[in-house]
């Protein structure tokens, strides 16, 4: 029998589904989190967020803002892009239809940074917005954003926002897959060469799988925000609200 995957010895890692927008979640797990890690006995602590920061919740700005800061103190912090941070850094540089951002909750964060949203069919009310927003955004937002990395990896786990290209080497993936895929990595049967901790597709609780554990329970919309923990082959899961039991 192989071995179970593990993360490193001496390491406990914590990692944070889709966020969107509700920073009243966040704050309550991460307390969470942290009453968790004084009970272990790890001496590293990693954090990882999975990305989809911002959008269709109320206070993506405020969710930028923890996050851009020292969060958990303590804490290795590793905050991951979604395809949401792709969407807003899109707009920012004109490389994004307004259209297509504000279909998929971007108005959210919009009114979040005091920034009217523009009419997406009037190109001079896109670049209002789109000058507004830039101005708005603080240089610690900007930056935080721009830092945002596709994929980290921790023994036997590779976090990803969305998923991988499942035929695809590991050293090999393409950022717009980590951010976006669903199928045919979701009912992938095969192994991955990692066990592969992903948001992105929303689920009513955990979805664990042999290769891959999903952990976006649609927070902004079912109030539940959910994180997984690993230490050694052992694995828990801590949520707001509820608890969160595995599919």
């Amino acid at each position: 029998m192989a071995p179970a995957p593990c993360v490193p010895d001496g390491t406990v890692v914590y990692a944070v589904g889709d966020v969107h927008g509700r920073d009243d979640l966040l704050a309550e797990l991460h307390d969470r989190i942290r009453a968790d890690a004084a009970r272990r006995a790890a001496g590293r602590r990693v954090l990882v967020h999975l990305g989809d920061y911002v959008d269709r919740g109320p206070a993506s700005r405020h969710v930028v803002e923890r996050l851009a800061g020292e969060s958990l103190p303590g804490f290795e912090t590793v905050s991951l892009k979604g395809n949401h941070e792709a969407f807003l850094l899109g707009f920012l540089r004109g490389a994004e239809t307004a259209g297509g951002w504000l279909a998929n909750g971007g108005a959210a964060t919009l009114f979040s940074y005091g920034v009217a949203p523009p009419d997406p069919w009037d190109e001079e009310d896109v670049d209002r917005a789109r000058a507004a927003l830039a101005a708005a955004l603080p240089a610690r937002h900007r930056s935080f954003l721009a830092r945002l990395r596709p994929a980290h990896q921790e023994g036997d786990y590779l976090f990803v926002h969305a998923g991988i290209r499942p035929w695809a080497p590991l050293d090999r993936q393409v950022e717009a897959d980590l951010l976006w895929i669903r199928e045919p990595f979701l009912e992938w049967p095969r192994p991955f060469g990692a066990i592969v901790v992903h948001g992105h597709t929303i689920v009513r609780g955990p979805d664990v799988r042999h290769n891959r554990i999903g952990i976006d329970t649609g927070a902004y919309t079912s109030g539940v925000l959910t994180a997984v923990v690993l230490e050694g082959p052992e694995r828990a899961f801590l949520a707001t609200g509820t608890p969160a039991s595995a599919e």
